[in-house]
């Protein structure tokens, strides 16, 4: 199955009712899993390399990247790769020549002005090289070690008159909103503001995308998909899987010193929780 592009998958699913589940890529056992997950659920979705990640390779996206796109063009179903939470204009810049289909440029820390002039300028640059855009207005919080920003705090939330405004200022192809969720959460707490996502559903023209979705309970998801999110980005469920799988695998063997055995353990329980989302709504096939 070639290499799709994320614009592809996202085609007509603002208009379906349905999502697309996009899981975010650390190491090549994450690529796999997601790979492996994608297959059993006979789904597809989206490989996605943060910046955090990049960081983590020692600033180098080129390796992970080039090894993303071998596993997605072995895959029995359509994966695309997409580029997540990009602040620095350098690395917005590689995205084309590594492959990637699809970028999410975050100037959301930025006054309301700069993130529109930044966002816009990210906008014109993807479009002259076929590169979807996501953006993000709000705050989820919770990113780079962050603490997770109270939901209730005032201006924390996505308002849907400012949306309309920004996304027809900008023109981004889909816009990451604050409704409730946080990065980075290990319990399954968040509670969502679907009436929110409803209304920003009605003011922008783009899919909606729900980012820290990995704290936001499964009926929660339900709820935000037939609610009106397109996109939802999975990390850190993926991540406890794996490091509970292998705390247990070497808890269990005090003596095992190859990580290749701890680390398929790690990939398989990464690639249930992947099967788990994506059987969670009617997404496309």
């Amino acid at each position: 199955m070639p290499l799709v592009r994320t614009g592809e998958l996202m085609a007509g699913v603002r208009e379906s009712g349905r999502a697309v589940f996009a899981f975010n890529v650390v190491t090549l056992e994450h690529a796999e899993a997601v790979a492996a997950g994608a297959e059993a659920a006979h789904r597809p979705a989206v490989l996605q390399i943060s910046q955090n990640a990049v960081r983590f390779h020692g600033g180098r996206l080129a390796p992970l990247a080039a090894a993303a796109t071998a596993v997605a063009r072995a895959a029995a179903v359509p994966l695309a790769l997409h580029l997540d939470h990009v602040t620095r204009t350098e690395l917005l810049h590689a995205a084309h020549p590594q492959g990637f289909s699809s970028v999410m440029f975050d100037a959301s820390a930025l006054p309301y002005g700069d993130n529109v002039k930044a966002t816009a300028e990210a906008v014109r640059w993807g479009r002259q090289r076929g590169i979807w855009v996501e953006s993000e207005l709000g705050r989820v919080g919770g990113k780079d070690g962050e603490p997770p920003v109270d939901a209730h705090t005032p201006g924390a939330r996505t308002d849907p008159a400012e949306a309309a405004r920004f996304v027809e200022a900008t023109g981004v192809d889909a816009l990451a909103a604050a409704v409730g969720s946080s990065h980075a959460m290990s319990e399954r707490t968040a509670v969502l503001d679907t009436g929110l996502i409803r209304r920003l559903h009605g003011a922008v023209p783009v899919p909606l995308v729900l980012h820290g979705s990995s704290g936001v309970p499964d009926e929660g998801l339900r709820a935000a998909v037939a609610a009106g999110i397109s996109k939802v980005n999975i990390g850190t469920a993926l991540n406890a899987a794996c490091t509970a799988a292998v705390r247990t695998h070497l808890g269990e063997r005090p003596a095992a010193v190859d990580p290749r055995t701890y680390l398929a353990a790690g990939r398989q329980a990464m690639a249930d929780t992947v099967e788990h989302f994506l059987r969670l709504t009617a997404g496309p096939r």
